[in-house]
This record gives structure tokens, sequence and C-alpha cells, in this order.
């Protein structure tokens, strides 16, 4: 038998797939025979010759069956024998047309509901049936549901208004803030001096960097709009990238032990390859000192918090940011207390957006290209449940696919061992922006509810929910270090309101940590000198030439609105990639993962690539298009750049800094600034050798032949 046609049908519903296959498909050449799973074509006059060898001596015949899988449906052709059917190719692409037209792309939005005449349940329960059924089952369930449909609204209206992006920060300095302007007839500005020297929106990330800015002796407040504490994801992280926590004060090494819930031994990286050809199908790759801390959020947040205010920092929560007004010597703050409902206003030197994707800021300073792509996030962390066997809380699952193209999108899974028996389980993908198909948080958790079994053995109703695990993880095609706003006059943005992360495995707290000693001498350094105008402020980010360059790789896992791939194709790339990965020293992929590939290796890999899989060149035209090409080649340009003038750079513009420093800072404070920032632009992101990826995590380089993945 031969395999001749694959197609994904975008629809949970089989049945009806199947129905239509059975009933009004018509192949317009042979006899339909119906089987349990769609029918047989059949020529009735054709004959089988005698006398020749067994592998010829087969009918010539179609099968055409239909399987469901991660609520999808998919379609397969095998033709018999060796011989073609009389007129296959037009019996294929009549099919291919006509299943495309009847079962098309559809990409539902959630209802408008109003909580003030039913419940967050009663409104989704029959739209999205086990998300309610499953969130009823978790502590806090209704409110992180509500909080759920909030983001997605909120983010629907972000990409569906880019143009227009609501209006929150105003300038009366003359300068423009985005679409900022004028005075909006609401804030008058004091000419008082102002409280605080910082403030910051948003509790998750802002609570680390705020933390140590008031151990420094800045007057900090912290606005977070829910109960301070609450996390809507956990977070994983590795020992050397952890260790600046401890380099920079924050805590001491006892410290940081009591927020590691679990230290693992190995992560597992894995996509399905069962529909590839043998030469696109690779073995697991191995990344020990990837992820492998699965950290206590929620204490490591109350942690900080604590840290904060014994500093002398402030924290109000339950509240949210309305607006910001900004002139020639502070920001001013408008914000409502949410159970009283009462407005009051706060001023500061500096306003620090650590809102996330949701944050109005970040769509106002960017106007129509706040984010180029996404990765909507579900999941859950799940105390117990699942039977012995099923998962060694040793290991962990850093990237990993059970199944092809899913209704327009290559679903990904992460799996991380937290205290006990607990684990926490993701399920994602990769997103462009699109107005039309913003990309939906509720249908991505009737997914996840769905075909968790699937992905890992269990009985649903026997596990025990912790909490829900959810957010919009945003990315920036970066072409050069300034393409992104990310600051304006007395604001900047850090985190994921600044998109700034890993194109691969990491969120915003991933790109903080690592760059958080980055962040901090250098606003310290603005703070000092009152260096807080956009053309400053504006330095201090955490972009690397080497992850702007691997933007195109995430664009290439990503399925455009609208169009229909061969299912198999986004496995076969990431078959491709890992597999080189997985043939290399274990430091190159640590390194890469960790955004710490220099320019020759990503040349090397980018060529071995090229060479396993060339159709990988036309797949990725196919996907990003002329445009974005265009512009990657613009990112690949300035990698280069920066690779050299870092190599003539780094031999002696530290030593260099260290000796011109006491005199130059004071006198050119904007220049030393300036100088600063390069220099952590050309140490940051450096590789790192065999040893020194063994020790952060010795006992997790063991033998491949001892690793193991249970299903």
């Amino acid at each position: 038998m031969k395999e001749i046609l694959y197609l994904e049908v975008p629809t949970p519903d089989i049945e009806t797939v199947r129905s239509w296959l059975q009933t009004d498909f018509e192949p317009g050449n042979g006899e339909k025979v119906l089987t349990s799973e769609g029918f047989r074509l059949i020529i009735p006059s054709a004959t089988t010759p005698a006398k020749v060898a067994p592998s010829e001596n087969l009918p010539t015949e179609l099968s055409v069956f239909v399987w469901s899988v991660q609520r999808t449906t998919y379609l397969k052709v095998f033709r018999w024998s060796e011989q073609p059917f009389p007129s296959e190719r037009q019996i294929l692409q009549r099919l291919t047309k006509e299943i495309r037209s009847r079962f098309p792309h559809h990409y539902p939005e959630p209802p408008a509901i109003d909580l003030s005449q039913q419940s967050i349940f009663a409104a989704l329960g029959s739209t999205y049936p086990l998300t309610v059924k499953y969130f009823q089952k978790m502590p806090n369930g209704e409110y992180d549901l509500t909080r759920a449909y909030w983001w997605e609204k909120r983010w629907r209206e972000g990409v569906q208004n880019p143009q227009q992006p609501r209006q929150v920060v105003f300038s009366h300095s003359g300068t423009r803030a985005g679409g900022a302007g004028g005075d909006g007839g609401v804030t008058v500005i004091s000419s008082s001096s102002p409280t605080y020297d910082l403030i910051y929106i948003g509790g998750a990330l802002g609570v680390i960097h705020a933390a140590l800015m008031a151990k420094l002796g800045y007057k900090v407040l912290l606005v977070e709009r829910m109960p301070f504490g609450r996390m809507n994801r956990e977070w994983n992280i590795s020992r050397d990238e952890i260790q600046s926590l401890v380099n920079l004060g924050l805590v001491t090494p006892a410290e940081l032990e009591t927020i590691i819930a679990r230290e693992y031994k190995d992560g597992f990286n894995k996509f399905f390859d069962a529909n590839n050809p043998a030469k696109l199908r690779s073995p697991v790759l191995h990344t020990p000192t990837v992820l492998n801390l699965g950290l206590d959020s929620e204490k490591w947040l109350q942690m900080c918090g604590q840290k904060l205010q014994a500093a002398g920092g402030e924290i109000w929560d339950e509240t949210e940011f309305i607006r910001a007004d900004i002139d020639v010597s502070q920001v001013v703050l408008q914000v409502k207390h949410l159970p009283s409902q009462i407005e009051k206003q706060v001023s500061g030197r500096l306003l620090i957006d650590a809102m996330g994707t949701a944050s109005p800021i970040a769509w106002q300073l960017n106007g129509g290209r706040a984010f180029d792509s996404v990765c909507p996030t579900v999941g859950a962390a799940i105390e117990s449940g699942f039977e012995p066997g099923v998962w060694d809380s040793q290991y962990g699952d850093v990237l990993y696919s059970h199944g092809d193209i899913s209704r327009g999108r290559q679903l990904i899974w992460e799996l991380f061992p937290a205290a006990d028996d607990e684990l926490t389980i993701y399920l994602f993908h990769y997103h462009e922006v699109n107005a039309e198909n913003p990309g939906s948080l509720l249908e991505m958790y009737e997914d996840f509810f769905t075909i968790l079994p699937e992905y890992r053995r269990c009985d649903m109703d026997k596990l025990v929910w912790k909490k829900p695990t959810f957010g919009y993880i945003p990315g920036h095609f970066s072409v050069g270090s300034r393409d992104r706003t990310v600051a304006f006059d007395r604001l900047m943005a850090i985190g994921d309101a600044a998109s700034l992360q890993s194109p691969l495995v990491f969120t915003g707290f991933g790109s903080l940590v690592r760059n958080l000693e980055r962040l901090t001498t250098l606003l310290d350094t603005a703070l000092k000198h009152d260096l807080l105008s956009f053309r400053h402020l504006n330095q201090i980010r955490a972009y690397q030439s080497n992850v702007s360059v691997t933007w195109l790789f995430s664009k290439g896992m990503m399925v455009p609105t609208g169009k229909f791939l061969p299912p198999q194709r986004i496995n076969s790339m990431l078959n491709t990639f890992f597999g080189l990965l997985a043939d290399e020293p274990p430091e190159v992929a640590d390194n890469f993962i960790k955004d710490r590939c220099d320019w020759l290796t990503f040349n090397r890999l980018a060529l071995k690539a090229a060479r396993k899989n060339p159709a990988l060149l036309l797949w990725i035209w196919e996907l990003a298009g002329p445009r974005d090409l265009v512009r990657w080649l613009g990112s690949y340009f300035n990698f280069g750049r920066h690779a050299l003038i870092s190599a003539l750079l780094s031999p002696w513009f530290s030593r260099f800094l260290n000796r011109v420093g006491f005199w130059l800072e004071p006198r050119n404070p904007g220049l030393w600034l300036w100088l600063l920032a390069i220099n952590y632009a050309i140490a940051t992101g450096k590789p790192r050798s065999s040893s020194q990826v063994a020790k952060t995590n010795p006992e997790a380089i063991i033998p491949k032949s001892e690793a193991r993945i249970l299903n």
C-alpha cells in the first residue's frame, strides 16, 4: 500500500466529516464501498492478473479514511497497488478542494457575557463545557476563569484595533507617547515633588525588579490589579541563570533554595515524527540544564514583596491602572481600588510598565506593531492523580508534540515536575498576530482538557487540580536594537510588556532574570543623574542580536491564518533542527536554547540544516513570505555586525570603562550611560563551555541510554 494523500480537516466533529465523505462526496470515478471510517473506491470491472508477483497481485483500489486526535480530524488516502487508480490525480484534487470548502478554518470568539446576571460558569458552560467542568474543581476556579476570559478579551481588543489603541498615556511636555497628546481634560499635573522615585504597574515580574531598586535606596510603589502574590503561570529556570538573584544581593543562597520546588535530572525535547520521512525523524534531545529548576512562584513573589516592603517600598494590590499623565518633572498616575471602586492619584519620577501582553501602554507606544507573534498558553498545576509509572518526576518535557498541525496550529506541550507529586503542564502554540485570528485561551483550554489523556495517560476526573496557568507570551521580530519602543519620557517597559524574550522557551521571566544586572545597573545610573527622557531610557533594554536573528525559527512554527499546510510540515522542520542539536555536544543545545548562540555556531547549524533538508528553505519562504524574509536579512546583517563589534571590543572595553568611569560619569553622565549600555550589549549572551554547563548541574549530565520517557 502507498499513502497518496494526507490532510488535516480543521474540526473536532469527525462524525460530520465521515458522513460527508460517505454520502456527499462524489469522486467522479469508481464505486464507493462504505467502511467504518470512510470508504473504499473500487473499479467493479477490474480483474486481478494471474501469475504475477504477490506485491503486484493487488486490486487497483483506494482506501479513504478519517481519524481524530487533538480535537482535530485527519484524512488519509492509500492506494493498494503500485499502479495508479484511474483518474487518481483528479480524484485527489477534487477531494482536497471540496473538503477545504466544506470544512474551512474557523476562528471562534468567546461569547459576550454579563457577569452581573450570571456566573462565569453559567455563561461559558455551553460553549466550553470541559473548561467549565474542570475550573469548577480548582480552588478559586471562578475567579481564575473570569481572569482568563478578561485577558482574552483585552488581548483581542488590542489585536483587532491596532491602529487606534486605547490611549492611557498623556504627555504634557509637547512630545507624544505613541498616540499620546493633550491633557485629556481629566488629570491636573501638580507642581509638588513626586511622592515616589519609581512606580511599577504589574506585580509579577514587576516585584522582582522593584525589590532590587528598593534595596538600592529608591522609594518604590508597586501597583497590582490582582491580589498580590497570585500567579497565572509557574516559572522554570536553570541554576546558572537564577544565580544572578544571589549575585545582586536580592536573596541569599539559603533563601534561594527555599523557593526551588524541584530540581530534575534531565529535560526532553521530542516532536511527533510518525508522518515524517525517515531522514527527518530525530532522537530525543536531552537538555538537562534547561529550565530544570521548578520554582514555587507564589512563595517567590511573597518573598520579593516582603523584601520590597522591608526596604521601605509599598504595594497597592487589587488596584487597576487607568491613565498616566507625564510632564517634564514627574508622572502622575490615576488608579482605582477595585474592591472599593475609589479612584486616586499618585506621582513618581519614573513609571515602569510590567503589565505583560495585556498592557495598554505597550500597545499605545508601539501602535500597529506592538507584537509580531504570540504564544497563547494554557495549562494547570496538578497536585496528584496520575497513576504510578505515567511520569518520573526526575524528568521534564521541555518541548514535545504528540500530533501534527491541529486546526491551524502546531500544539506543543511542556511538563515540569514541582514539589512532591505535583506536575505543571502547559499547552501552547506559536501564532502570528492577526486581527481575524488573535488566538484564543478558552479554545486552547477546551483542547487542553480534552487531549491531556492523549499526551499523558490519566483519568481526568481523578486528577487533583491546584490552579490554572495561562497567558499570552508575546514576541517581537527585531531587526535592530531600536526598532521597538520600550520607553517614553519618564516611562519604560520590562518583561513581556517589552516583548524582548527568547523565541523558543523563555517568557519575560527568563529574559528579565538573565538581564537583571543589566537593567538594574543602567536604571540606577539613569535615576542618579535624572536621565529620564525617552532618549536615555530607550537604551535600557534586554535586547540581544543573537535572539533577534532566531525569530525566523519561531516564524517557522506558525501556520498562517487561513492557510492549509501539509499536516506534518512543522514537525518536519522542528525535527530537522532538533535532530542536529541532538547530534551536537550538550553545550551547543544548552547555549542555543538559552540564547547564547554565537555567530559561527548559528551559521554552522543553519548550513547543516539546509544540507540535511534542502526543502527547508522553500518551507520557510512559504511560511514567512518575502516581506519577513527581507526583515530577517536585516536581523542577520545586524547579528553579523554585532558579532564583529563584540570581537573587537570584548578584549579591552570593560577595562577601559573601569579606568575612565570615576571621572567620566560625573562630567558626562549621558555618555557614561550609553557606554555602559554598549558594554552590556557585547557581554550578554556569551556561549558557555561544556565545563561551565556541567558545573551548574553536575548530576544532570547523564548518559542518554539511562534517560527514558514514560508513557
